[in-house]
């Protein structure tokens, strides 16, 4: 059963909370399940306290991806379930190497066959915008280094598809895999299939049937040779009727902090979700 989570809004719309509940909900089902993250992000200013959390130990890795980790079955590490993460920092009045306004990437980690590999953002390095601690702290010795759009696509050939390729595999060998989207991105990995899917936002969780909605998804990027373009939720959605649409309950930072205490309060979404991939 392969289980994704995506998200109604860009920001805060909820979506690891919801899928680390789901992971407790499945397990305590007699499922097995793992949690993957595609794709997630730090910000050096904004993040401050999780960006030193793994850099103490020499790593690059969010929140998120450590949540869905811990909450999965077995010993998983965040780097395995989130091959791309990627460090920020704010740069206000500065459009970044990637075209970003207000923000600049600093380190990219990749999870490659032999471990985590690190991409440099050359120019902000040049800059001084690396921080000392991320310096110390990350083995960027080796790391490779791109000064250009045009260099860090190439860079996207060689090392991003192919760990973006690899994590589809896992995902679908995997016998219960939920996989948690990026912002409002509608399909985090081109090539997983999905039974059922979650759109989650404040206050509802739609519940979709996973054939569909990646048909839909195809629908709205033209075709699925044109996978470039990310595709958005509005987009695809826009195309369906949900199966249902569950309310869900606001909870407090101590609830959202307990996996129990989510897979209680979103029950019925769950199970909800749970019968539309079993259909």
């Amino acid at each position: 059963m392969r289980l994704l989570v995506a998200g109604g809004d860009r920001v805060d719309a909820g979506k690891t909370t919801f899928s680390v509940g789901l992971l407790a909900s499945l397990r305590r089902d007699g499922y097995a399940p793992v949690g993957f993250k595609p794709r997630a992000g730090n910000d050096y200013w904004f993040d401050h306290d999780d960006v030193r959390a793994s850099g103490d130990a020499g790593r690059l890795y969010g929140k998120d991806a450590q949540k869905l980790a811990a909450a999965s079955a077995g010993d998983v590490e965040p780097e395995t379930i989130n091959p791309v993460h990627r460090l920020w920092r704010p740069t206000p009045g500065k459009t970044g190497l990637l075209g970003e306004s207000g923000r600049t990437f600093l380190v990219d980690r990749v999870t490659g066959e032999a471990g985590p590999e690190f991409v440099v953002n050359a120019d902000a390095e040049a800059e001084g915008l690396l921080p000392d601690e991320v310096l110390d702290s990350l083995p960027l010795d080796d790391a490779r280094r791109v000064d250009s759009l045009s260099g860090f696509n190439e860079v996207m050939r060689e090392r991003y598809v192919p760990a973006a390729e690899r994590l589809a595999r896992r995902v679908a060998a995997t016998e219960t895999s939920v996989v948690e989207s990026y912002a409002d991105i509608a399909v985090p990995l081109s090539d997983a299939p999905f039974d059922a899917v979650a759109v989650v936002e404040p206050g509802r969780a739609r519940i979709y049937d996973g054939a569909r909605y990646l048909k839909a998804r195809e629908a709205a990027s033209g075709g699925p040779r044109e996978g470039q373009l990310e595709e958005y939720v509005d987009s695809v959605v826009g195309m369906l009727e949900p199966l249902s649409t569950v309310g869900l309950r606001a909870l407090g930072n101590e609830a959202r902090g307990n996996p129990e205490r989510v897979a209680d309060a979103h029950a019925e979404a769950y199970d909800a979700l749970v019968e539309a991939a079993e259909r």
